[in-house]
């Protein structure tokens, strides 16, 4: 039954405190009240009272207690006319004993919601009112009343002041709770951008380079679709050939889109293809050869194994420059060196008419080439040559044995 009462009390509370405290002000008011009428017959025989228990002595008590019900909406106020009606009831005579407590009651509220340049000297008062009334006490009580009365001061308000540190505390960590989650949502959001032009590149690369050799491919088929069978035949082999090659790396690239977390590690094992990196360097070459510009490479230094990130940047590099030639450079030829040293120096050069002049400056390819060399901590020259045609070259720093280089992690 206890516990049913309790749970219905601290419902009403969560949903109208002020009800609560009303109910508890009436309750404290009528054990006043009570009192008042069970000890006035002893209080002035024992010198607790110079005035019998009346209606003003009742009037005040209730002035004392009934204002509790405010007590959360003004404390200090609810503080000010408890103080000052109990002042009232024992300089008028009334027993000693009562109506002290409903201003501890109300000094803990103001501790916990003022600072202590305010309720410490609230604290003070009530102190003085609890002193006042023991010295109307008997003379023989008058210093363990005056103790006692200090004590309880002190602890009510050590009490409401450390509530007050306890609300402030959880007040911020509710302030830095709510930041870092702002701050979380915050790098989501920029790692989702980050990603989505990260495979905006990729798809760039793969598109515009495949389409180019297709559309290149599809023009030579048409030219001599009846003159040359067998040449407009190799061009639809190359054509069939360089679609399937871009629509499986697209695949990739939206597998890994596709991937759920609770995907087994064999299925997401088999939705990763290899990216591809400088070894597949000849069937790229070839394929910008199939569609009529040649293309010469040259390695020097001692070939080796480099992190996966670089060698995507390095091939994706010269695939865009390859793509770059067979859009822009007309009749060329296309060089590719490969300098394996301390770095990689990548050197991707052309003969044929140069840069083409357009008021955009670089294009979305040489936008996406810069971001990427940046990224591993590289450089970029580009520029007409000369002599004429079109110079890229790329500088992409090598690990020395055992180490790794980690790509840039864009700021916030």
């Amino acid at each position: 039954m206890r516990v049913k009462i309790l749970s219905s009390l601290r419902r009403l509370a969560a949903m109208n405190p002020f009800v609560i405290d009303v109910i508890f002000s009436v309750v404290v008011a009528v054990t006043s009240v009570v009192f008042g009428f069970l000890l006035s017959e002893e209080a002035a025989q024992l010198g607790y009272a110079r005035r019998p228990w009346d209606a003003a002595g009742v009037g005040l008590t209730l002035v004392v207690t009934l204002v509790l019900a405010w007590r959360r909406r003004a404390p200090l106020t609810v503080l000010g006319v408890a103080w000052v009606a109990g002042l009232v009831f024992h300089v008028a005579g009334y027993d000693a004993r009562l109506n002290e407590l409903p201003q501890l009651l109300v000094l803990y509220t103001v501790a916990a919601r003022r600072l202590p340049a305010v309720s410490v000297p609230c604290a003070l008062a009530v102190a003085a009112s609890w002193w006042h009334a023991a010295v109307l006490a008997p003379d023989n009580y008058t210093w363990p009343n005056i103790v006692q009365g200090s004590l309880m001061v002190a602890v009510v308000w050590s009490f409401g002041n450390r509530t007050r540190t306890v609300i402030k505390r959880n007040k911020q960590l509710a302030d830095l709770t709510e930041r870092l989650r702002r701050d979380q949502e915050g790098r989501a959001r920029r790692a989702v951008t980050e990603e989505r032009l990260r495979i905006a590149r990729e798809l760039h690369d793969v598109v515009a380079h495949h389409m180019s050799v297709i559309v290149i491919q599809a023009g030579l088929a048409r030219y001599v679709f009846g003159s040359d069978p067998p040449t407009a035949r190799q061009a639809l082999t190359t054509i069939a050939d360089t679609g399937s090659e871009v629509m499986g790396e697209m695949r990739r690239l939206l597998a890994v889109l596709r991937i759920d977390a609770n995907d087994s590690a064999d299925e997401r094992a088999d939705s990763y293809d290899p990216v591809p990196g400088l070894g597949r360097l000849d069937q790229l070459t070839e394929r910008v050869r199939s569609a009529g510009v040649p293309v010469e490479v040259s390695i020097t230094g001692t070939v080796r194994p480099m992190p996966p990130g670089i060698d995507l940047c390095a091939y994706r590099i010269v695939q865009e420059c390859l793509t770059n030639v067979l859009k822009h450079a007309g009749p060329a030829t296309a060089r590719v060196s490969l300098d394996y040293g301390a770095e990689l120096e990548l050197r991707i050069s052309d003969d044929g008419r140069g840069a083409p002049d357009t008021p955009e400056g670089d294009g979305h390819g040489l936008i996406g080439m810069r971001e990427r060399v940046k990224l591993y901590k590289g450089t970029v020259k580009t520029g007409s040559k000369p002599s004429g045609g079109f110079e890229v070259v790329v500088t992409l720093p090598l690990p020395s044995p055992g180490t790794d280089i980690q790509p840039l992690t864009p700021g916030p």
